[in-house]
């Protein structure tokens, strides 16, 4: 589907590869961030866009020597990891429930962490830079330390999946986690108490933002850069422990080479080259699409999610979709669906079956097949992938 040029009536365009109109409070956002002075040549929005905070979910945002905290959110490197296994799926008879549960020993979710520090946890150079951080998070080296290796709740996963031709991926979402959080949450109160001095007219206090050259903007961009590294390397920690599991249900402990591995975030900043200049770009919920990346876009856990290459279109700042985006809000969608309604639709999932995870129930999600159809132009279908065990946070 190619863009739609929103009438907005905004400084720069809004493009939209969404197939829906934009709701009045959606719409107000889209507006906020195009009047912005720094941003560049035009806003784009993914197929699956949404409400968020300050800025749209599924935006992205060029900007020229400035940034906006809560547009890159408080999940900050929030991403996916996928890898091709060489099993079949006649491998994972009778196995389900017992992956599932040696999964849910291995990995901490929701808001438990790793009762020791992992070794391939404790082996990250990053952590050299921890006194390097904001002051606000000085307290937290051990808490980051041991929810490394760990995968935190909302709509973050671990899965196995079949593709199309009955070969096992194991695929999984998470972020940063609580250190990446506490990062945002500094600099975004710190972007606000910058905006109230200098007096700034913002049209929302969630788009204050950081100049470049500024000690504000270089703390920031450091500790972005941080919590990205962590984010990338905490579900690198997870895989590592994922894939132990598979090959120990269906190989005897005999390990494997991935036949692909993707590993990409779509919660983050970085600087990059578009129309001949240089930018930040913030991809909140977006992920990026060049010709060379490769991407995983996710339904909800009872539908298809997707592993993409990149068309590298220009107009999207060379981005795609981060999953089907939410159709329903948390609160809605536990107001509208039971239990049963979640049986029914996880049917054929091994995974929790109760109350504390109706939220995720795929109706509260946007039809996966809609949001791939409209960004045809932006990335091509490498594998479809169909979830067989999900184990939520």
């Amino acid at each position: 589907m190619p863009y739609e040029a929103l009438p907005l009536s905004t400084r720069v365009p809004v493009l939209s590869w969404a197939n829906h109109d934009l709701g009045p409070e959606e719409s107000r956002m889209a507006r906020n961030v195009a009047q912005l002075p720094f941003v560049f040549k035009h806003v784009a929005l993914m197929p699956d866009v949404h409400l968020g905070k300050g800025a749209l979910v599924g935006s992205v945002i060029a900007t020229k020597d400035a940034l906006i905290p809560a547009a890159v959110g408080v999940d900050i490197g929030c991403g996916m990891a996928a890898l091709q296994t060489p099993y079949s799926a006649n491998q994972l008879e009778g196995k389900l429930k017992r992956i599932r549960l040696d999964i849910e020993a291995a990995i901490p979710v929701g808001f438990q962490e790793n009762k020791e520090v992992a070794k391939d946890a404790q082996n990250w150079q990053q952590w050299d830079d921890f006194k390097q951080l904001h002051a606000g998070v000085q307290d937290q080296y051990k808490k980051a330390s041991r929810q490394m290796g760990s995968l935190g709740g909302g709509n973050h996963f671990l899965e196995v999946c079949l593709d199309s031709e009955d070969k096992v991926w194991l695929m999984l979402h998470s972020g940063s986690r609580g250190i990446g959080n506490l990062l945002a949450q500094c600099h975004i109160n710190s972007a606000k108490n910058l905006a109230r001095l200098a007096g700034s007219s913002l049209p929302d206090p969630d788009l204050a933002y950081f100049v470049k050259n500024t000690p504000e903007f270089a703390a920031y961009w450091h500790d972005l850069c941080w919590a990205q590294d962590y984010a990338r390397r905490n579900r690198e920690v997870m895989m590592a422990r994922f894939k132990k599991i598979i090959e120990k249900q269906l190989a005897g402990g005999k390990p494997f080479k991935p036949k692909l591995l993707v590993n990409c975030h779509h919660n983050y900043a970085e600087e990059e080259s578009h129309y001949g200049e240089s930018v930040f770009v913030t991809r909140k919920g977006a992920v990026r699409a060049r010709e060379t990346d490769y991407g995983i876009i996710p339904g909800s856990m009872g539908a298809k999610s997707f592993i993409v290459k990149g068309k590298g279109n220009a107009e999207s700042y060379c981005s795609c979709s981060h999953g089907a985006g939410r159709l329903l809000s948390r609160t809605k969608a536990k107001n509208t669906f039971s239990l049963d309604d979640l049986i029914q639709q996880t049917a054929g999932v091994e995974c929790r079956k109760d109350e504390g995870i109706i939220d995720e129930i795929p109706g509260a999600y946007k039809p996966i097949e809609q949001v791939m159809a409209n960004q045809a132009d932006l990335v091509e279908i490498v594998a479809t992938l169909k979830q067989v065990i999900c184990v939520k946070g």
